[in-house]
Formats: structure tokens, C-alpha cells, sequence
């Protein structure tokens, strides 16, 4: 289970060296999530829209991309570390962020992509 008091730190200090804002995901709230992200696949990707409701906007997946409409299930971040230690740190990014995590942690990007903000339908 991730500790809040350690992880929030690790997002506030990823925030800072990126430039973003600091915008927390509770660990109460759900992220999209692939299930290939619990094989190990990578790289893991990552993009944040506004939250909504019981949703912090997070949507993560590994490897390729799928419009499969099943692609996505919800996860309450305090289980993420189940699935992949690396991402929880990321989820201090306010919305319109992206991140791109490869090689087990060694190659890290993140970016802000405005068109994030966009309303989605």
C-alpha cells in the first residue's frame, strides 16, 4: 500500500523539477489503467485530464495504445503499487501533463500537452 505522507513528497518534487503545478490524486480516487501495466510491459505511459467525479483523471497504459472500449479499468490509486511501483510519484502532475516511464525507471519524460484540457464527449 503506498504511504501518502512519502508519496505526496515525491510528487511535489516531480512537479518542481518539471515545472507543473502540484494537483494531488487521492488515494481514494480511481485512475484508467491498463491491465498490461501489472505485466511489466513498457514503456508505461501516462496523461491527465480534469478530474471528474470519483476520477482523478490519470489514464495509464503499457506498450501500445488500444481503442478497445475494455482497455481501461478503474483502480483506486492506493492499490497502484500492486500493479507497478514506478507510476504513483508521477500523479502530482496537474492536467494536462503527460509522462512517459521506460528502461525500469532509467528513462523518464514528462511534458504538458494543453489539447488534454480539451472537453472530452
Amino acid at each position: 500500500m503506498i504511504n501518502k505522507m512519502n508519496i505526496i513528497e515525491q510528487q511535489k518534487t516531480i512537479c518542481e523539477k518539471y515545472g507543473a503545478n502540484f494537483i494531488e490524486s487521492p488515494l481514494e480516487l480511481k485512475v484508467g489503467i491498463s491491465l498490461n501495466v501489472k505485466e511489466g510491459i513498457e514503456p508505461i505511459h501516462g496523461l491527465r485530464h480534469f478530474p471528474s467525479g470519483d476520477t482523478t483523471g490519470w489514464y495509464i497504459w503499457a506498450g501500445e495504445y488500444s481503442d478497445d472500449p475494455n482497455f481501461f479499468q478503474p483502480l483506486h490509486i492506493e492499490h497502484l503499487d500492486d500493479w507497478n511501483q514506478l507510476i504513483a510519484p508521477f500523479l502530482g502532475l496537474e492536467p494536462g501533463y503527460r509522462f512517459l516511464i521506460a528502461e525500469n525507471g532509467n528513462y523518464v519524460d514528462v511534458w504538458e500537452d494543453l489539447s488534454l484540457l480539451d472537453s472530452i464527449d
